[in-house]
């Protein structure tokens, strides 16, 4: 599926980390976590900086260095990116974040896991001590859907001091327009179970098929994770509206959307500033709604005097793997200069 066969091939290794930042967790997530790691050929990571990709929900890091049918491989992709000289070579980070709830916002959460700490404070200095790569102002983050909310969250909290690049394709943002109408279904869903997320999560681990309602019901059981968990709560879920009426509850919903990276941006405006690069894009017909989010953090940031490259382009929320082309060469020329 090689695009440009002639492209030197580079090497994917796998590293293993046993997390203390996933001990204990109310999901009961596994705390040993693959992580794989590009180097482009005739490299060994030493002094390469060091990008890392967050994927989207349901999927984990190797599932983006898998043999793919009829398209690149992001290894692949990085191959033909980086012999055609469109990009310098990097290295980068492939993290198993996957979890029992089916994905991850990369955020810390007493119910799924402190996934953010696992990322800074594990995952990093594990790949750097033993490659050599990345380190201070060298280091960038980018992803899609799920992964690209990532990216902009630590982009937000973490920009110039952790990141110094970042590209969010279609990530999370204007929880208003993605969420709030997904929560009726939600509620019909889970009234087959009569209401009980523990359950609904029972028939849902052990059915022999998953239905489309359900992985829309586990979607937003994981940001209810993410968001808003409940300690006191099996698996430490809780909904945002109350289960008879889907009324917001409205302490339970100011919760949510104080993740939303359109309300954490004025609190942290100057991380962005430090940022070498911040590239933001959404599809203009994306079926979540997803552009109207990224159109507003581009109107604030333009506001707000912080550089950034935004994009629209005409496709929706799927298979848009293809926008690396545009963002990948320039975190890594950003880092570099």
């Amino acid at each position: 599926m090689r695009k440009d066969p002639s492209a030197p091939m580079g090497s994917v290794t796998p590293l293993w980390l046993d997390s203390k930042a996933l001990q204990g967790t109310l999901t009961g997530e596994a705390v040993r976590r693959r992580i794989d790691l590009y180097l482009p050929a005739g490299h060994t990571g030493d002094g390469l900086p060091l990008l890392v990709d967050l994927v989207g929900f349901t999927a984990g890091g190797p599932a983006h260095t898998n043999w793919k049918n009829h398209g690149e491989n992001v290894p692949e992709r990085l191959d033909r990116l980086i012999h055609s000289g469109a990009m310098p070579p990097v290295a980068v980070a492939f993290p198993d974040c996957f979890t029992r709830l089916g994905g991850n916002q990369y955020v810390d959460s007493v119910a799924l896991g402190a996934w953010e700490q696992f990322l800074i404070a594990e995952m990093l200095p594990l790949i750097e001590g033993q490659f050599g790569c990345g380190g201070a102002g060298r280091r960038g983050v980018f992803g899609k859907s799920s992964g690209g909310y990532g990216a902009i969250y630590h982009a937000l909290k973490h920009g110039g001091t952790v990141w110094s690049a970042a590209a969010c394709h279609s990530g999370d943002m204007g929880f208003e327009l993605m969420y709030r109408h997904e929560f009726p279904a939600v509620l019909r869903t889970l009234a087959k179970y009569q209401g009980s997320i523990p359950a609904f999560l029972e028939h849902f681990h052990t059915a022999l098929k998953t239905r489309d309602e359900d992985w829309m019901t586990i979607m937003l059981l994981a940001q209810a994770a993410s968001f808003d968990p409940d300690p006191s709560a099996p698996w430490g879920l809780r909904l945002p509206v109350d289960p008879y009426t889907c009324e917001l509850i409205p302490e339970r919903w100011a919760a949510w959307t104080a993740y939303d990276p359109l309300s954490l941006a004025p609190q942290y405006l100057d991380n962005l500033r430090a940022l070498k690069a911040l590239f933001i894009d959404c599809g203009d017909v994306d079926q979540y709604n997803l552009l109207y989010g990224a159109r507003r953090m581009h109107r604030l940031l333009t506001d707000n005097a912080v550089a950034h490259i935004y994009q629209e382009f005409p496709d929706t929320h799927s298979s848009i793997d293809y926008r690396m082309d545009v963002s990948l060469p320039i975190l890594a020329k950003a880092l570099i200069g």
